[in-house]
């Protein structure tokens, strides 16, 4: 009855959204209706039936109930524990559940804590978000039932794909997707203001930490992503512009993008109609890449391919969402009041600029990902946009939107001079240009985007700090060290992108017991391989005996896997961390003959990469506490005064 009892609550949580959507519809034809005071208790128990409907899933995860289809088709009854809760949201059935889940717990959150919009804009909000809800509650009840039976059941089940069997695989999906679904809230609040034309900064005090949140849960799932396959696919690499990982790149481009903007309309009643956009663009993105991800158009580890008419059904959600966001903004930009006027060289002139390159930024990344398919499409050719024409393009882009980042917080708001703006910025410059002259002199010649890059590190992480020189670091709010943290964290991350660019050394050998390789500071004797067994899985293991200069010698034991179900060979990197790089080892496939191959990477400050993520998401966690703070506070005078 775990099951049945799932389905039903979600096909409560969906009449309940039906009714919300309704009732959100009637409030704005008549405001005064009594029905009003009844949405946001529906926003409430819809968001906890759905709860309860995706804890009825995990419950049959976690007692591998094989009489339901979905558990029979993405688990098996060996697996360890971890892997049959991650299992839930591992398939295409379970990852729409959890969309929907957050989705409406979302929504819940809004109805109970907000307190600062105009209540019909309020309710204009909630209904603008059952609108979404409703679209893929029927998608899941009419073409992906998590809860569908089997009859008969079979004897056992076909198993999760093992690449997925990973602790970073068990967090990453719904860190993403908490960050999509929080951007489907600023897109809610942006409809609701233009239904009824309430587009100000009081609109922008109250979206603004939705898009915080949803900006640093992004951030972490990007981070966790990239350091899952590094680690888990056994190549090395950090980033390869595969679609899947740009689906979930743009969202947070254009959130960044919005981050920025309603920073300026809530602070200084500028930029009304350009946030509103970029709101929209936003969760454009992100409804782009749920259909990528899970349409079936993509293969890939992450992409669960489903049937063409599944696929379509995601296919016209977009359109529907898209297409009357952008026909609703067309219709009401023009009501939308112009904000208070600055001049180009200002803060606001700066962001602007930030803006209009993420913009670009965006542009590119999503031309190169739909290219193919569009090509494909037409031609039925297969072909593919790979890092060539990314690093190429939105490189350089990237290199000029950092520095706007730099100087932005130095600038005042409204007017500015260049000459106090050369003053500001001299001791970043001047940074800058030690760190060109270092690389010059000590270093050996590296290409013109990853010396840029360490260039620009250096000014950045100089400019970062900037804010808090000759300030009161008590009084200081924590929104400004948040970003300092921020802006920081950027810098970190692009130093390590740049320095593993750079310097990454490798060694490709086929090599038989008792035979050393140096790379980079380390040799690396290769001792042998010895059959070893896991709780589902069989693997060969290879010993590394490790020594770096006169250090203690230490092992390590890269393993090539063999899952029996489904039947999947995979490779298990052993890496040694230290606190300039990663020695990073693979084991390859043996010749017979007693040859076995080995790969082998020094990766100079490439944990740099992921640390400056850290960075970030923690800067953008202290301004959401900061804003969060002084919006009560400000609540609270108003309510004395």
């Amino acid at each position: 009855m775990i099951a049945e009892a799932g389905l039903v609550a979600l096909w409560l949580a969906a009449a309940l959204c039906g009714l919300q959507l309704i009732f959100g519809i009637m409030v704005l034809r008549s405001p005064d209706s009594n029905i009003v005071q009844a949405i946001r208790p529906i926003a409430i128990v819809q968001g906890l039936l759905t709860v309860f409907a995706f804890g009825m899933l995990v419950w049959l995860f976690m007692v591998t109930d094989l009489s339901v289809e979905l558990v029979a088709a993405n688990s098996h009854s060996d697996k360890p524990a971890l892997y049959k809760f991650s299992g839930t949201w591992g398939n295409h059935e379970g990852s729409m559940l959890l969309w929907v889940a957050i989705l409406a717990v979302s929504g819940a959150l809004v109805a109970a804590f907000e307190k600062r919009l105009r209540e019909k804009t309020l309710m204009a909000t909630l209904a603008a978000q059952a609108a979404i809800g409703i679209g893929f509650y029927a998608f899941l009840l009419f073409a992906s039932n998590p809860f569908a039976r089997l009859d008969p059941a079979p004897v056992e089940g076909r198993g999760l794909n093992p690449l997925l069997q990973d602790p970073g695989l068990a967090f990453h999906p719904p860190t993403l997707y908490v960050g999509y679904v929080g951007i489907s809230i600023a897109f809610s609040f942006a409809v609701g203001a233009l239904l009824t034309r309430d587009v100000g900064p009081t609109f922008a005090r109250a979206m603004r930490p939705w898009v915080l949140a949803s900006w640093i849960f992004l951030t972490l799932g990007i981070a966790a992503g990239s350091y899952w396959a590094y680690y888990e696919l056994g190549w090395g690499g950090w980033w390869f512009w595969d679609p899947v990982e740009n689906a979930s790149l743009m969202p947070w481009l254009a959130a960044t993008a919005l981050l920025h903007s309603v920073t300026v309309l809530a602070t200084r009643d500028a930029l009304r109609a350009w946030t509103i956009m970029l709101a929209v663009v936003a969760f454009s993105m992100s409804m782009i890449g749920t259909f990528l991800v899970r349409s079936g158009v993509l293969t890939s580890v992450h992409a669960f391919a489903v049937d063409p008419q599944r696929g379509s059904f995601i296919l016209a959600l977009l359109v529907i969402y898209i297409g009357g966001a952008l026909a609703l903004y067309a219709m009401r930009v023009s009501t939308v009041r112009e904000g208070a006027q600055f001049e180009f060289m200002s803060r606001e002139g700066a962001l602007v600029a930030n803006n209009l390159l993420l913009s670009a930024v965006l542009g590119i990344v999503l031309v190169g990902t739909l290219y193919p398919l569009g090509v494909e499409a037409v031609t039925g050719e297969q072909l593919s946009v790979g890092p060539p024409y990314f690093n190429s393009t939105a490189g350089p882009l990237a290199l000029i939107l950092v520095v706007a980042m730099a100087v932005g917080p130095l600038l005042r708001w409204r007017r500015d001079r260049w000459r106090n703006v050369m003053s500001r910025i001299s001791i970043p410059v001047l940074l800058a240009s030690l760190a060109l002259m270092a690389l010059v002199l000590a270093a050996s010649p590296i290409g013109i985007l990853p010396m840029l890059g360490l260039i620009l590190a250096a000014g950045v992480a100089a400019a970062s700090v900037a804010p808090l020189w000759k300030r009161n670091l008590r009084r200081t709010p924590l929104f400004t060290y948040g970003m300092v943290l921020a802006h920081l964290g950027i810098a970190v991350s692009m130093a390590g992108m740049a320095f593993e660019s750079a310097f990454t050394e490798e060694v490709l050998v086929a090599s038989r017991p008792g035979e050393t390789h140096q790379v980079g500071p380390y040799s690396v004797t290769f001792d042998g391989t010895v059959p070893v067994a896991g709780p589902n899985w069989t693997a060969v293991e290879g010993g590394l005996t490790v020594q770096r200069g006169d250090g203690e010698p230490f092992t390590l034991n890269p393993q090539s896997r063999m899952f029996s179900s489904p039947v999947t060979e995979t490779s298990e990197a052993a890496i040694q961390t230290s606190w300039n790089g990663q020695l990073y080892t693979v084991l390859g496939t043996g010749d017979g003959t007693g040859r076995w191959q080995l790969r082998l990477w020094w990766k100079p400050f490439v944990t740099w990469i992921w640390f400056g993520a850290i960075l970030i998401a923690l800067g953008g966690l202290l301004s959401l506490i900061g804003r969060v703070r002084r919006e009560r506070r400000a609540m609270e005078r108003e309510a004395w005064a």
